[in-house]
C-alpha cells in the first residue's frame, strides 16, 4: 500500500512538472510561431501556432542580409563568449585546485577573501574596471570584454566544492609516480570533473553571450556590437514588425539551443554524480 502511494505521488508531481514545464515553454513557442508568419499574422487572435501562410525565407533574409548586419554581431559574440568561457574554465579550475589539493600557508584566509568580494556587486566595480580598461587601452575592443569577465569567483567556489568530494589518496598516489602538480591536475583532476567543467562552461557561454551591460560600456563601434547591442538596432528599425523581431531572436537563442544539447550529457552525469555523494 505504501509502494502505491509514493508511485501515485510520484504521478502526480511528474504530471504536474510536465504541466509546469508547457507553460514556460509558450512563449519560446509563440517566438518560433512568429518568425514563420507574415507582420499581419503574429498578432492575430485566436492565435495561429501553425501559421497557414509561411514567410520564414523573407524574415530570415532580412535579418540576415539586410541592412543591420546581424551576422557580424553573431560572429562578435561566438568570438567573446568562447574565448571568454575557455579562459574561465582554466582560471578557475587551477585556483579550484590550489584551494583544494596544494597546502600553503593561509589558503583558508585567501578562500574566506574570495568569497567576500561575491558580495560586491558589478555595478559597484563599474567606474574602477572602466578606468582599469581605459588605463590598459583595451576601451572599445573585444579584449576589454574578455578581460572583464574571464575572472570568476562564482565557479571557482563552485568546482572547489566539486574537487573536495575527490579524494586525497588519488592525488598523493600521482605524486608518488613523479607526476607534478599540472601533470595531476591535466590528467587526473580534470577528466574527474568533466560533468561540473560542462555545467560551467554552459552557464558562463550563456552568461557571456546574453551580457548587455559590459559591450554597452566598453564598446563604441557599431562593428564591434554583440547579439544583445544589435537587438536593440533591430528594435529602433523594426519596431512594429514583430515577425522580424522575433526571427532575430529565433536566431540568437540557436547557439544556446546548441551548447547545452552538446553539453547536456555531462551536466545530468554531474547531477546524478552529486545525487550519490550525498
Amino acid at each position: 500500500m505504501q509502494l502505491i502511494r509514493k508511485n501515485m505521488s510520484k504521478t502526480i508531481i511528474t504530471v504536474f512538472m510536465g504541466a509546469l514545464s508547457v507553460v514556460f515553454l509558450i512563449p519560446l513557442v509563440w517566438m518560433v510561431s512568429a518568425a514563420f508568419k507574415f507582420e499581419k499574422d503574429v498578432m492575430r487572435f485566436p492565435i495561429q501556432w501553425i501559421p497557414e501562410k509561411i514567410n520564414v525565407a523573407y524574415n530570415f533574409k532580412t535579418v540576415w542580409m539586410g541592412k543591420v548586419p546581424f551576422y557580424e554581431f553573431y560572429l562578435n559574440s561566438f568570438k567573446i563568449a568562447i574565448i571568454t568561457t575557455l579562459i574561465t574554465l582554466i582560471i578557475s579550475a587551477m585556483s579550484a585546485y590550489a584551494l583544494t589539493k596544494i597546502n600553503f600557508k593561509g589558503r583558508n584566509i585567501v578562500f574566506i577573501a574570495l568569497l567576500s568580494f561575491m558580495i560586491i556587486p558589478d555595478q559597484a566595480t563599474l567606474i574602477p574596471r572602466f578606468l582599469l580598461v581605459r588605463w590598459f587601452g583595451l576601451y572599445n575592443t573585444h579584449a576589454a570584454i574578455i578581460f572583464m569577465s574571464m575572472f570568476s569567483i562564482y565557479f571557482t567556489f563552485l568546482l572547489r566544492q566539486f574537487m573536495i568530494g575527490v579524494s586525497d589518496e588519488i592525488i598523493e598516489a600521482a605524486r608518488i609516480d613523479g607526476a607534478g602538480h599540472l601533470r595531476t591536475f591535466s590528467s587526473i583532476m580534470v577528466p574527474l570533473c568533466k560533468p561540473v567543467l560542462a555545467t560551467v562552461a554552459i552557464i558562463k557561454f550563456i552568461w557571456t553571450w546574453n551580457d548587455y551591460q559590459n559591450p554597452l560600456i566598453f564598446l563604441l563601434d557599431k562593428d564591434l556590437y554583440t547579439i544583445p547591442l544589435g537587438m536593440t538596432l533591430f528594435r529602433d528599425d523594426f519596431t512594429n514588425n514583430y515577425a522580424i523581431m522575433m526571427t532575430a531572436a529565433v536566431s540568437a537563442i540557436i547557439p544556446l539551443l546548441i551548447v547545452f544539447i552538446a553539453l547536456q550529457k555531462q551536466v545530468i552525469n554531474g547531477i546524478a554524480l552529486g545525487g550519490v555523494k550525498g
